[in-house]
């Protein structure tokens, strides 16, 4: 039983010999320095380096179950690879030109907010945002109301602490949140986004840790306080529960292509609105359009099938590709070490608790059990997007508020973008 255990391991759909193989040709052209330079080269070596270290963090205990396994050790494994040198420069290089000047990090985005969106029950979408989204709301005022109070209190600033601590904590995760809100910042604030990153990646890291050990808490306290707890219900009336239909269409190539035209369509569309109206980032204003477009049905639906496809796609095989980028070409492992202060540990703590605090406030307002509207609404905005969904829910003993923590990730991480823009505009 054990041995064929071993040979139908599988690493990336590979066996662990062809693995091996494809993992020894990539490295040798690396350390020889003769990795193709543009997008060949970049991916070969970033599918290989992200595969590695997602097998070392999905299987290190504490990491894997309180850190965010796979993602984490990715991107700080990456940054140590670069930052110490072990890899040749020429290498490093060739992935920092892909993920920046390439437009990779751009690409990638553009596929996971379209397709994200396009691919939700619309119906779903509409009601949540009647009941929904308001107990979302009511976990980011209160975080971000309590980590500003903090950081004033502590000497770190208030309009700092919300910016840099609460904002990419409560943003749905590293591709969804912290990265394109390092651009955000970055542009606005005329600073290099790998600065900002660095400074957003530890939060991100530490919240989602802290997010993960709070669910087994109210776990808990749903058993001891049980009239603060629907055991996994979240609305306490039934009838009135959103549900999400799973629909699960056959792959189709030729729709792929569409979703992948419609997500650069909808990003240049951003572009376009971004130049015209600048004191909203393009990032936001892609969201918004394609929310819009979404709410009122008037895409046809194989399009956004193709959508959302094509958002699949990208999600499953080069997710590690965009983390190993960040590593590489965004995360400055001195500036990440410094950031992990006693300070700056309480400020995430605030984060956390103040999101656990305001959604289970407000969902019991619009009908929610507390408990399970200060997992869904609360900590699955403050953690890290899908698999940190898994981790929260999982801990909570939950799985079955998977459609809600994924409208927490999905609508609430875009909604974080659009806040970041206005509340940029606001402090400058």
């Amino acid at each position: 039983m054990e041995t064929s255990a071993k040979k139908s391991y599988k690493i990336m759909g590979l066996s662990v010999p062809v693995f091996a193989i494809i993992s020894v040709v990539v490295l040798v052209g690396t350390y020889l320095k003769v990795l193709p330079e543009g997008m060949i080269g970049a991916i070969a070596l970033m599918l290989v380096l992200g595969a590695v270290f997602s097998e070392i963090g999905n299987h290190l205990p504490i990491v894997k179950s309180y850190l965010g396994g796979g993602p984490i050790v990715i991107i700080f494994g990456s940054a140590a690879l670069a930052t110490y040198n072990i890899i040749p420069k020429e290498a490093t290089d060739i992935m920092s030109t892909f993920m920046k000047d390439g437009g990779f990090l751009d690409f990638y985005i553009a596929a996971l907010i379209t397709g994200s969106i396009l691919g939700m029950n619309r119906k779903l979408l509409i009601n949540a945002a009647i009941r929904y989204l308001p107990a979302i709301l009511g976990g980011v005022v209160v975080a971000l109301a309590l980590v500003g109070i903090g950081g004033a209190l502590m000497g770190f600033g208030a309009k700092e602490a919300i910016l840099y601590i609460g904002i990419p904590i409560m943003g749905g995760g590293m591709g969804a949140g912290a990265v394109p809100l390092s651009k955000i910042f970055g542009s606005t604030l005329a600073k290099d986004p790998a600065e900002m990153l660095s400074i957003m990646v530890p939060a991100v890291a530490l919240g989602n840790a802290l997010a993960i050990v709070a669910a087994g808490l109210l776990d808990r306290l749903g058993k001891s306080k049980k009239s603060l707890s629907g055991n996994g219900e979240l609305m306490i009336i039934k009838e009135n529960a959103v549900v999400e239909e799973e629909t699960k269409s056959a792959i189709d190539y030729k729709l792929m292509g569409i979703g992948l035209f419609v997500s650069l369509t909808f990003f240049v569309f951003g572009s376009i609105l971004g130049n015209l109206i600048p004191s909203v980032h393009s990032y936001a204003w892609m969201i918004i359009s394609v929310a819009v477009v979404k709410a009122l049905g008037i895409m046809p639906a194989k399009y956004e099938e193709g959508a959302f496809q094509w958002y699949q796609f990208i999600m499953t095989n080069l997710t590690g590709v965009l983390l190993v980028g960040i590593g590489v070409a965004y995360t400055n492992l001195q500036q990440v070490l410094d950031a992990l202060t006693l300070q700056y540990v309480i400020l995430v703590g605030l984060t956390v608790l103040g999101a656990i605090l305001g959604a289970g406030f407000v969902g019991k307002l619009v009908g929610f059990f507390p408990i399970e509207a200060s997992i869904t609404a609360g900590l699955c905005m403050a953690n890290m997007g899908g698999t940190g969904d898994v981790a929260v829910l999982s801990a909570a003993n939950r799985m079955k508020l998977m459609p809600f923590a994924q409208i927490s990730s999905r609508i609430g991480g875009a909604f974080i973008l659009i806040l970041a823009s206005g509340l940029l505009g606001l402090f400058l």
